[in-house]
């Protein structure tokens, strides 16, 4: 399950550097630039939400051997 979690945590990053091209910083609420943007937003709450899912399966697993 780690293994799987990094390999989605390195592919939202991946979008996140993908959108971070595709935004025009001059007019960052029109056109694509609105779109890049809200992948970005997406991709960060995708990467924090993989963080909270691993934090709390070490929890678990740390529960379980006690």
């Amino acid at each position: 399950m780690k293994v799987f979690t990094t390999i989605l945590i390195l592919i939202a990053v991946g979008l996140i550097i993908f959108n971070l091209t595709l935004l025009d910083f001059e007019k960052p609420f029109e056109g694509n630039s609105l779109v890049a943007l809200i992948g970005i937003v997406a991709s960060f709450c995708a990467v924090f939400i993989l963080l909270i899912f691993r934090m709390s399966k070490k929890i678990e697993d740390q529960l379980k051997k006690q």
